[in-house]
């Protein structure tokens, strides 16, 4: 290292780093200063002397908002793999007490899972972390959320695949088997449904999640080379269960979600469900998680929440009931 270079280093610390990290990420001074817990002019103060050190304004206006020059794109990947070394250099060795703990956790999550699941895990971690911070996130394309956990962008990813990533590391937390919410007025509740009924049924489906999202149902429709009529697609999965009370309309998913509309306190009048007439493997629910946070005592801590949340869930009831 020469001379010149010594001097430009002894410029930069890990506080730095982390937040230009963050600006690159955020592409906002207000928002950085917010995740970072920090006041506005510090952050602003620090891209100042990032844009001194580098020559380059980093980022910069465009309409509304702010995006990274192509300096500062190129930027990110360096910047990322120092933080996650400094995190493998410390985390392995450091305890993790969840009473002081102020981590940010952020997980990304199916909206079709069971609806109770979530609001567990967020009540449990505020509950036992109460400095801690959750984000929950929603699930993006297996290529996006590999990225984001790899970035440090997200911490955890849950949902069911039948085949989650391989360079992942996951661990299962449920099965659920598929059944079908229907109103108690559709007319195979009367006088139930061959094969063939079930595929000409109006069907509701989740609107693609991404860019060539098929889901696990019509994935193994495809398989079968059978193709079901959907009449019907909503982005917000919660709200198909009322869609599915006031039409004859034919909601394919998990057990597990469908109970909570039948029973309990989210009950809701007129459903009632009904056996798939397609014999579809389990629902397999996992969590997943990169190799950047596999040993971080923060990040084992998280995952085993997730863990005792899913195993807390009361279990499916075997027959239906309305």
């Amino acid at each position: 290292m020469d001379m010149k270079q010594a001097h430009l280093f002894d410029k930069i610390d890990l506080q730095l780093i982390r937040t230009l990290h963050t600006l690159l990420i955020e592409r906002s001074v207000s928002k950085t200063a917010m995740r970072l817990g920090q006041q506005q002019p510090a952050v602003s103060v620090a891209l100042k002397r990032l844009r001194e050190l580098t020559g380059d304004p980093i980022l910069v206006r465009s309409g509304t908002g702010m995006v990274p020059t192509d300096v500062g794109l190129q930027m990110l990947g360096p910047v990322t793999h120092i933080l996650q070394a400094a995190e493998s250099l410390f985390s392995p060795v450091r305890a993790f007490d969840p009473a002081d703990a102020s981590e940010t956790f952020r997980i990304a999550a199916s909206d079709t899972l069971d609806p109770l699941f979530l609001p567990s895990l967020m009540a449990r971690i505020k509950s036992l972390a109460p400095g801690c911070r959750m984000e929950v996130h929603a699930l993006s394309a297996q290529a996006q959320y590999a990225q984001d956990l790899g970035q440090g962008l997200i911490d955890v990813v849950i949902g069911n695949w039948a085949q989650p990533s391989e360079e992942l590391h996951r661990a299962q937390l449920f099965e659920d088997e598929v059944m079908c919410l229907v109103s108690q007025k559709h007319p195979a509740v009367r006088r139930g449904w061959t094969l063939e009924d079930w595929l000409a049924c109006e069907h509701i489906a989740p609107t693609a999640a991404y860019p060539g999202w098929r889901g696990v149902i019509d994935e193994h429709l495809d398989r079968l080379a059978l193709v079901r009529n959907i009449t019907a697609r909503c982005a917000h999965f919660g709200l198909m269960p009322r869609m599915v009370a006031s039409s004859l309309l034919v909601l394919t998913t998990g057990r597990q979600y469908c109970q909570r509309f039948l029973h309990g306190p989210e009950a809701l009048p007129g459903l009632t469900w009904l056996p798939c007439p397609v014999e579809f493997p389990k629902m397999v629910y996992y969590q997943l998680w990169h190799e950047r946070s596999h040993a971080s005592a923060a990040a084992k801590w998280l995952r085993e929440q997730v863990k005792i949340s899913a195993a807390q869930l009361p279990h499916p009831q075997t027959h239906p009931q309305t």
